[in-house]
């Protein structure tokens, strides 16, 4: 499943750049974290709990940053498992962009799903995914622009 998509935020590209890497922050947009460790340069593990369909599953699992172009790029590389519910795996490219209203978050979302999730048929995971992205920059925009970070 592909998907992708811009956002326009009402901050200088470092302050986004800042907030992209703030475990804090992530934690807080990522639609339900319960928890996220680590730090940019040595990954990040996170715990995720989701109602995927009649699914509901705990998912646990890492992520690493790849490619990093301070302050303008990275790809974001993750794998969580949810036990019986199965897995999800996924890379996603994220690239800021100066504008005169701020900065232009790009991104494009590369991601599978295996186990029960895989059996509710791409339909359904292709709506909760491109739900869960809606829900994540949304709550990342309003994060940043309501920091009043400079």
């Amino acid at each position: 499943m592909e998907m992708s998509g811009t956002r326009e935020i009402a901050a200088p590209r470092a302050t986004v750049w800042a907030a992209l890497n703030d475990p804090e922050v992530l934690k807080a947009c990522i639609p339900g974290c319960q928890e996220l460790t680590g730090s940019p340069e040595d990954g990040f593990e996170a715990t995720v709990v989701q109602k995927v369909g009649p699914v509901k599953a705990t998912f646990r699992g890492g992520v690493t940053l790849e490619d990093v172009t301070a302050p303008e790029s990275y790809r974001l590389v993750g794998e969580g498992k949810g036990g019986a519910a199965g897995f999800a795996k996924g890379a996603a490219d994220v690239k800021l962009t100066e504008t005169a209203e701020g900065t232009e978050l790009a991104y494009t979302v590369d991601a599978k799903v295996g186990g029960k999730l895989a059996q509710l048929g791409s339909r359904i995971v292709d709506g909760f995914a491109k739900k869960m992205a809606d829900q994540f920059f949304e709550r990342f925009k309003d994060e940043v622009e309501g920091a009043g970070v400079s």
